[in-house]
């Protein structure tokens, strides 16, 4: 992919970024939520994700952020979904639903079980695995639109094409193993929804770049084809870095968390989030990632200052020379 830098972004590199944001829970983190995807959609990522709800719970919310980024920036959106619990006809009109708002990149993720289950219930209903959802999500579609047609000059008649419109599906990736599977457990179930048809990994937050490398080089090595984009996130606090290491199961970074323990202001916590982060994103491009996706934690400013201190970013660019959003905004 070619950089544009008519968005504020340097034409000296093939890598890609990408956002991920979550439906807002409040009256007023939805009416903040607008200028920071706007903030966002100015530096011109790749795409800008949505978190999508154990349950559906947050699906009119998240549908909602979808349309506005579809509608109101130049950005393609890509929809979180999940099918814990659904039948089958609930995720096909799930899918659909999204398929019609004109929704054409997904994230497919199995989702996490509800608590409180019976002893022997699994909670998964029809759809038991993410390369089914990812089958799902490919047979919608080409319901939807079986092929593609040309009206032919001087007759009423349209010529078929031999090719349809494709949807873009990820598919979560976990550098440090998922916690109930091995690493080769996990890049065995990266093939299977490679062979389901998933064309792009995401993985989940961690800290340490070797991580990543190592497995997306033994992903390679094994048959996965499709790129890896490792998600990254400006850790601004020892609180945050608690929630994310009890989110994720990664290691704790020790050093980040002894200078974020230490540093008394919260300005200087800022900082320290960014440049650590902005040194473990230059890692990773370094080592060859294809690029980076961010966890923004539904704020601008840190991730744009991670983007234009890795030099995705020009720093000159309206999108990072406006005051800085601090790490208590609502959003």
């Amino acid at each position: 992919m070619t950089l544009i830098d008519t968005r504020g972004i340097m034409d000296c590199t093939d890598a890609r970024f990408s956002f991920e944001l979550y439906p807002p829970r409040n009256e007023r983190a939805a009416a903040a939520l607008p200028a920071t995807i706007d903030r966002l959609a100015a530096a011109g990522p790749d795409f800008i994700s949505v978190t999508y709800g154990a349950n559906g719970s947050s699906r009119s919310s998240s549908l909602e952020v979808l349309r506005y980024i579809l509608e109101q920036t130049d950005v393609s959106p890509m929809a979180h979904l999940t099918c814990v619990g659904s039948t089958h006809s609930e995720a096909n009109r799930l899918i659909r639903e999204f398929l019609d708002a004109g929704i054409r990149r997904f994230l497919a993720v199995r989702g996490d079980p509800p608590a409180g289950l019976a002893p022997g219930d699994d909670g998964l209903g029809d759809i038991k695995s993410s390369a089914e959802l990812v089958q799902l999500i490919h047979r919608v579609q080409a319901e939807r639109v079986p092929y593609d047609a040309l009206p032919v000059p001087g007759l009423r008649a349209q010529a078929v094409l031999s090719h349809r419109e494709h949807v873009q599906i990820a598919v979560a990736a976990f550098p440090h193993g998922h916690p109930s599977r091995t690493v080769s457990q996990d890049i065995d179930a990266l093939l299977s929804k490679q062979a389901a048809g998933a064309n792009l990994g995401i993985t989940q937050l961690f800290f340490h770049a070797e991580d990543y490398l190592s497995f997306a080089q033994k992903a390679k090595d094994a048959g996965v084809t499709f790129p890896i984009l490792p998600g990254i996130m400006p850790v601004t606090s020892p609180a945050r870095l608690a929630r994310m290491l009890e989110l994720s199961g990664e290691d704790l970074p020790s050093d980040l968390a002894i200078q974020l323990e230490v540093e008394p202001d919260e300005e200087g916590r800022r900082e320290l989030g960014i440049e650590w982060t902005a040194r473990l994103a230059q890692r990773l491009l370094d080592g060859g990632a294809p690029g980076i996706h961010l966890y923004t934690f539904n704020q601008h400013a840190a991730v744009l200052s991670v983007l234009e201190r890795v030099g995705l970013l020009d720093p000159t660019s309206s999108t990072t020379s406006t005051p800085s959003q601090k790490a208590g905004d609502p959003a």
